[in-house]
Parts: C-alpha cells; sequence; structure tokens
C-alpha cells in the first residue's frame, strides 16, 4: 500500500527512501466497510484522505432532504470535505464507501508539519490542491452550461470505468438529471 502512496506523490515529486518514511510517518491508514462513513455531516473533519482502495462519494443533503452528489474518489484520488478540513470546523458534506475501502489519512496539523519539514511536499500539496479547484471549477461549469446528454458524455470520457461501479441513480444524481433520463442515454 505505500508503493500507491509514494508513485502518487511522485507523479508530482520525487522523493529519497529518507523523505519518503518522513512523509509516510505523518499519515494513518484507515479500512472501511461498504456504507460506511469516512465523514458524517455535523461531526469535525479532520483529515484529508487518498484512496488507496475502493469507491467513496462525497454529498449534501439540502434541508428539503434531497441529496446532492458531489463527488466520487476511487483509487489514487483524494477526497475530504475542504471547507471543515482547511478551517477545523465540523463537517457540511457526508462522504460514504460504495465499496470496501482502504485510505491513508493526514490531519491537517500533520500536514502543515509536513510542508514545514519538507518543501517538496508544501509543493506537492500545493499542486493537488489546484488540480481540485480546477476539477471543481470545470464541473460547476459543466451543470450550469451543458445539456444532460453533453454532462453524460463527458462523464463518461472522463470516468469510464465508474460506470460498472457506482449505481445508476448515484450518477444520475451526480449529473443533475432523473434516473429516467439517465436510462435513455446510449451506453447506460
Amino acid at each position: 500500500m505505500e508503493e500507491i502512496l509514494r508513485e502518487q506523490i511522485e507523479k508530482i515529486v520525487k522523493l529519497s527512501d529518507e523523505e519518503f518514511r518522513f512523509t509516510l510517518s505523518h499519515f494513518t491508514m484507515k479500512t472501511l466497510k461498504k456504507h460506511q462513513y469516512l465523514v458524517q455531516a455535523g461531526e469535525p473533519a479532520p483529515n484529508d484522505h487518498f484512496v488507496v482502495k475502493g469507491l467513496l462519494k462525497s454529498s449534501y443533503s439540502d434541508e428539503l432532504g434531497k441529496t446532492h452528489i458531489l463527488q466520487f474518489a476511487m483509487e489514487d484520488w483524494w477526497i475530504s470535505d475542504p471547507q471543515a478540513y482547511h478551517n477545523k470546523l465540523n463537517a457540511t458534506l457526508n462522504i460514504d464507501c460504495l465499496e470496501d475501502t482502504q485510505v491513508y489519512l493526514i490531519s491537517i496539523d500533520n500536514r502543515e508539519k509536513l510542508c514545514a519539514e519538507l518543501q517538496k511536499m508544501e509543493y506537492f500539496f500545493m499542486k493537488k490542491t489546484t488540480a481540485g479547484y480546477i476539477a471543481l471549477q470545470k464541473r460547476i461549469l459543466s451543470l450550469m452550461s451543458q445539456r444532460a446528454e453533453e454532462r453524460f458524455t463527458q462523464f463518461v470520457q472522463l470516468y469510464p470505468t465508474l460506470l460498472q461501479r457506482v449505481p445508476k441513480a448515484l450518477i444520475a444524481s451526480y449529473l443533475g438529471i432523473s434516473r429516467e433520463t439517465l436510462s435513455r442515454m446510449p451506453i447506460v
């Protein structure tokens, strides 16, 4: 499992064995079962999570009880409630496991300590955070300006393996469409 985290980091920065051991010492491994919550709305969310194995979804439930899916996260992806994590607040999002899952987690305090000690990791997290902001902007613009068919086509192109791993109702929710609308689209 350590190799997976190292490969993730070394896509951006190269680490010596000693630097990687130091970095790894700031992370903790956690195993969860399908349907188990990693983060629950209203509870503290002090960790960022790197997915080693499994599949998770991040969602928000509005005051009418409707659930809105913000993100899916599979192997080699990061997931958290960014507002809660960075500002040390209680979560507004729920993050739950769609499959049995293993994650490496890092607290904001450990991340700050690691970045203060190892500038390479500060650069790594800056690049990952920036990539996350860009992906979020693209998602928002897609929801605001694309037709349902275009959003679905983009989803299939970006995440082809998720079609087999995520229930259709959750994909529909992620795309902001009904399950019936999704069922009329090609490929599904």
